[in-house]
């Protein structure tokens, strides 16, 4: 008998980790994250390093998980627009102040009062930056008791230095006064 190549006996070993039919999903609990940089505001979101749990579902299963997250996502968003309508309503368009308005918080706002049924899901945008105090709120909840206060000036800093890119050079470039060859780059 011939002798198969090394290289054919290894293909044949190897697993096949594609799979069509399911979609695996790793969760991970949220940590101050140090790596991305909000628009505003400190307190970054993160994940651990290592997933906490595992869960598979066939397609069918996670369209629908998906679509009851985002249904209550969307229920969320449209309580906080009710309540914002409710406190510009009593404020007179933020004119005037009020003790009822400042007192609303979310539930007073009934499930009566929103319509998520006559949303489209799908056309729902569900990626929105959240608000700094809201994020706090979600670290704080996930069990993180101590966040970094350091990480709000890391982040001030780096909107800074990106709002400052280049250099000042006009019409010719003059490698000791310019900060894009002095940093190593190409002048822009």
């Amino acid at each position: 008998p011939a002798a198969t190549s090394i290289l054919k006996r290894q293909k044949q070993l190897r697993r096949k980790n594609v799979r069509f039919d399911q979609v695996t999903v790793y969760y991970f609990a949220r940590r101050q994250g140090f790596t991305s940089v909000p628009s505003q505001g400190g307190s970054s979101l993160g994940m651990a390093p290592r997933h906490n749990s595992v869960r598979s579902y066939t397609l069918c299963e996670f369209a629908q998980e998906q679509e009851g997250h985002h249904r209550e996502i969307l229920r969320e968003h449209l309580k906080e627009e009710k309540l914002h309508a409710k406190k510009m309503k009593l404020t007179k368009n933020g004119t005037v102040e009020s003790e009822e308005a400042e007192g609303l918080t979310l539930e007073d706002v009934s499930d009566d009062d929103i319509d998520v049924e006559n949303v489209e899901v799908d056309d729902y945008f569900f990626l929105q930056p959240l608000p700094t105090k809201r994020r706090r709120a979600l670290l704080r909840a996930s069990g993180v008791h101590r966040i970094d206060a350091e990480e709000k000036q890391e982040l001030r800093a780096i909107r800074l230095s990106r709002e400052e890119c280049g250099c000042d050079c006009r019409l010719y470039c003059d490698p000791e006064a310019c900060a894009c060859s002095q940093a190593g780059i190409k002048c822009q």
